[in-house]
């Protein structure tokens, strides 16, 4: 199952963040925020499907997340929570630790922003369409 958000980079985006990434629905980012690879995104957990969060609760679920911007991509995985709950309406927040709020998409991920491709941040950075992709097995 997959769920798909479309959403923009930004000037601001560094992803130097060591233990989280995040997509938000927000229409602006500030320096501060070092984990968020892309803004304006036009979905949040919130409006996920009901049989994709289910799946996603299972703690021995598989949950890839794909960034793709200008001909870049990377593939981050983790796993699933029964914690999960998906109602957030502003964010989603992969996570390297075991830490479930209601922004957490996935719990153990590979790794955060600071481990992604430092040239989809650059396309990030230079304002590029994204493509993110939520995919659980």
């Amino acid at each position: 199952m997959q769920e798909v958000i479309h959403a923009q980079g930004h000037e601001n985006v560094s992803a130097e963040h060591a233990s989280t990434f995040e997509v938000t629905t927000d229409d602006y980012l500030t320096p501060a925020g070092d984990c968020i690879l892309a803004i304006d995104a036009d979905r949040a957990p919130a409006d996920f499907d009901p049989n994709f969060i289910d799946a996603c609760q299972d703690a021995d679920a598989s949950i890839s997340v794909t960034i793709e911007a200008d001909g870049h991509t990377e593939t981050v995985t983790g796993r699933g929570d029964p914690a999960l709950e998906y109602t957030n309406e502003r964010s989603a927040v992969g996570r390297t630790s075991e830490y479930v709020d209601d922004r957490t998409i996935m719990v153990g991920a590979e790794f955060a922003a600071e481990g992604f491709d430092r040239d989809l941040v650059e396309a990030l950075a230079a304002g590029a369409d994204v493509t993110v992709t939520l995919t659980v097995e």
